[in-house]
Order: C-alpha cells, then sequence, then structure tokens
C-alpha cells in the first residue's frame, strides 16, 4: 500500500502540537512525513503554529501577528518550549529523510510576502524530498506559484466541491487535500484528519495518496499490518 502517513502538527497524542519536541520525537521514531502550519508575526519572522492567536496552545492570548517575535518568545507552549520559528524547524529536519507537508495558514489572515519568504527559504534549505504545499486560501497557492510553478501546489477544503478534477486543472494543482475521500480521486488525494482506525484501513485499501493522522505509530503499523495480510494472501 503506498498511502502516506502524514504526522500531523508532529504527535499531538504524546506531545504539544507543532512544537520542535514533537516533531524530534517524530523524527526519533520512524515518520515518513510531517505536516505543520505557518504564519508570519507582526515583523515578518515565519512562526510554526495552527492558530491564528496564541491562546489555545500557549500561555498568552492575542494574534500571533499583534506580537514581534522578540515579543512572543515570552510565552511558552505547555511544555515550556517556545513557539518554534521556521528556521529552527529547518534546521531540525536538515538532511533528515522525511517528507514535509507545509501548510500556509493564511485562510483568515493573509499575511503579506508570506509566501514568498516562507518559498525562499524552504527552497534554501537542505532538504531530502521536494516540499508539499497546501492551504485552504487558493490566492495563496496561486501566489506561490506565480514565484514558482514548479513546487507541489495543494488545495485544503472541507466542503463538497462540485468538479474536483476540474478544480486541479483550472488552478494547476498538484493535488487536493480534502476533509473526505473522493472517489476515483486517490491518487491524488491526502485526506486530514483520520485517526478512527476504520477509516484508515478503508483509506489504505483504497490507495489514496496520503492521509493527515494526530498519532502517526498506530497509523504506519495498522498500514503495516494490512501489507503483511496482502502479502500473506
Amino acid at each position: 500500500m503506498k498511502t502516506m502517513v502524514f504526522a500531523h502538527r508532529g504527535i499531538p497524542v504524546k506531545e504539544p502540537e507543532n512544537s520542535l519536541s514533537g516533531f524530534k520525537y517524530c523524527l526519533e521514531h520512524g515518520a515518513e512525513a510531517l505536516e505543520f502550519d505557518v504564519h508570519l508575526t507582526k515583523d515578518s519572522v515565519p512562526v510554526v503554529m495552527h492558530d491564528e492567536k496564541i491562546d489555545r496552545t500557549t500561555n498568552g492570548s492575542g494574534l500571533i501577528n499583534s506580537y514581534t517575535y522578540d515579543e512572543l518568545k515570552q510565552f511558552q507552549l505547555s511544555n515550556g518550549e517556545s513557539i518554534p520559528t521556521l528556521d529552527q524547524f529547518i534546521e531540525l529536519v536538515s538532511g533528515k529523510d522525511i517528507w514535509l507537508n507545509l501548510e500556509f495558514k493564511t485562510n483568515k489572515i493573509h499575511y503579506a510576502g508570506i509566501e514568498k519568504l516562507v518559498l525562499q527559504k524552504m527552497q534554501a534549505a537542505d532538504l531530502v524530498h521536494p516540499v508539499i504545499y497546501s492551504s485552504f486560501n487558493i490566492d495563496s497557492i496561486r501566489i506561490a506559484r506565480m514565484y514558482d510553478p514548479d513546487q507541489d501546489y495543494n488545495f485544503l477544503f472541507e466542503k463538497k466541491v462540485a468538479d474536483p478534477v476540474k478544480l486541479m486543472k483550472t488552478e494547476h494543482l498538484n493535488g487536493l487535500h480534502p476533509g473526505y475521500y473522493i472517489d476515483g480521486l486517490a491518487d491524488h488525494e491526502r485526506i486530514w484528519t483520520i485517526d478512527d482506525a476504520k477509516e484508515q484501513q478503508k483509506l489504505f485499501q483504497a490507495g489514496v495518496l496520503g492521509i493527515f493522522t494526530n498519532d502517526f505509530e498506530n497509523a504506519q503499523k495498522r498500514r503495516a499490518a494490512l501489507n503483511q495480510e496482502l502479502v500473506s494472501d
């Protein structure tokens, strides 16, 4: 089975989401792919966090882009770490055999210049595999494509799309990242966020391109067991 398992925001079942400790755990325990989210601070420093606000995952409050990075460093995640910068993340994964899915978190706040800045940093990094880029904001993908049309761009969405094949062609997308399975598009879809064992098995058997999960270890074990059953049969 070819379905790639993406560690969604690291491994939130064991470490704080989008934390360096979580990403390090993934690297040390055999994750094949990492998904993470990028915003910009007030002074245009790319940082790794899911929400636009720091309230849910730190001991602070307010919007990320209301703070400079130096100001943001005063707040901690639940394990005492600071909110990681994209540069710190890149340093951690540099030279490692792991796929990366970078999500531009621009669907609520479209940070000026984020696409160009992030693309430049990722292209300068020592990465083993090409980066997979995604966003709920189609404008971010369009802007990124203007700067570099040769990257792997994917549209994130939750609600049903009338004609996903047409969408891919019209927007020159490499793939789709839906919140549900689209029959007939297995080779082009990575689905989020799949933690249920039966749903994982169904998607593995369907041969989708990838799934995102909060517990990559169990998902990879489940996929390996299914592969073993196929070999045995």
